[in-house]
């Protein structure tokens, strides 16, 4: 477990958010972030979000032979970010089923929307069969539920 203090981001109302700079790894030649790399920053922004709610992922794996996979990803560009761009990386919890969590995530540049995405994660034993979300992962993520309640 991680304490809040530790965390690579903030809370704003009930989203994590994580501010990131773009580097030239991240760009193509033209100097526009590479489309792909937005999962990359939106993973994470969701493994910092759970660091922040006191979950980190290797210590739940070992107490819990449990982990997190996206299961569905759903990705809207809208404005491209460049290098030296400074970001922030929105997330909120959407909905929580038994097994599963949904996740909304925004990349914003100087108050511009640049990329929306949806994301699904499932909760799953080590040996990939489905499993249900532990109900302190649940409370852990209230934080960042909209409105402070998930379905």
């Amino acid at each position: 477990m991680t304490s809040e203090s530790e965390a690579a981001g903030f809370r704003q109302d009930d989203w994590y958010c994580l501010p990131l700079r773009i580097y030239y790894e991240d760009t193509d030649a033209g100097g526009i972030v590479y489309y792909a790399n937005y999962l990359r920053f939106a993973e994470r922004a969701r493994t910092e979000m759970l660091r922040h709610a006191g979950i980190e992922q290797q210590a739940f794996r070992a107490q819990n032979g449990l982990i997190f996979a996206v299961s569905s990803c759903q990705i809207h560009y809208r404005q491209p970010a460049r290098l030296d761009d400074r970001i922030i990386v929105k997330t909120r919890v959407e909905a929580m089923t038994a097994a599963r969590i949904k996740m909304q995530q925004e990349i914003w540049r100087d108050g511009d929307r640049l990329t929306d995405l949806e994301v699904w994660i499932v909760c799953l034993r080590e040996d990939g069969r489905p499993a249900r979300v532990p109900s302190m992962v649940k409370a852990s993520l209230e934080l960042f539920t909209r409105e402070g309640k998930a379905d």
